[in-house]
């Protein structure tokens, strides 16, 4: 049998408020590449739940019955974590994308927004709306991009893809030391701090795309 050509994306959902889980269930059901396997709505539940039911994403809600942002390193060992929160500080979302969450989505938005975002994460993108990459951009200049050599380019696009940098190394052929040499080279170049600014450089200046639904 021929795989399918829109494979499922597993998704875990994680709020502690049952009508908005439903809700949000019955919203994503409508998108058939999409598949809820779990639900969870507490905290304790979380590492139990991604050990006994195999996802792709696990989309969480920040604030629970605590707050849950220190928590995310370690979720995203497990599993790629959208973040849904109703939150609008920026220190929030790029907190959680410092610690390992590949999107932030915030709960105001509508269903198509949150769906493209899965979708990106899926693809192996971060994601962030326009507004938060524009805010967050503007904390920096962007350096032009011709002061890049071409592998310094193609080690932007896979580490913003969120590969690690022995999967990158795989990909080039090429040994983890020189991949670090690499970025430490690029961060200084172009004056970056981590690798979620450098994923925000690369989406600017077009190494990597991203797209956007409007709300």
């Amino acid at each position: 049998m021929a795989p399918s050509p829109n494979p499922s994306i597993r998704l875990i959902v994680a709020d502690d408020h049952a009508l908005f889980r439903q809700g949000l269930r019955s919203l994503l059901a409508l998108h058939r590449e999409l598949e809820v396997v779990a639900e969870v709505h507490r905290a304790s539940e979380l590492l139990p739940t991604l050990a006994t039911h195999a996802c792709d994403i696990l989309l969480l809600d920040l604030q629970m019955e605590r707050w849950l942002l220190d928590d995310i390193a370690s979720l995203a060992r497990l599993a790629q974590v959208v973040v849904l929160t109703a939150s609008e500080r920026t220190e929030d979302a790029l907190a959680a994308l410092r610690l390992g969450a590949r999107a932030v989505v915030q709960k105001r938005f509508a269903i198509e927004t949150l769906v493209t975002a899965l979708r990106s994460v899926a693809n192996g993108l971060v994601w962030m709306p326009p507004e938060l990459q524009a805010e967050l951009t503007s904390q920096w200049s962007t350096p032009a991009a011709k002061r890049l050599t071409p592998r310094e380019s193609e080690i932007i696009r896979y580490v913003s893809m969120g590969l690690r940098n022995g999967e990158v190394a795989e990909r080039l052929a090429i040994s983890e030391g020189t991949v670090k040499t690499h970025l430490n080279n690029i961060f200084h170049k172009l004056e970056l701090r981590d690798r979620v600014e450098l994923a925000l450089y690369a989406v600017r200046v077009g190494l990597i795309s991203a797209q956007h639904d409007t709300r």
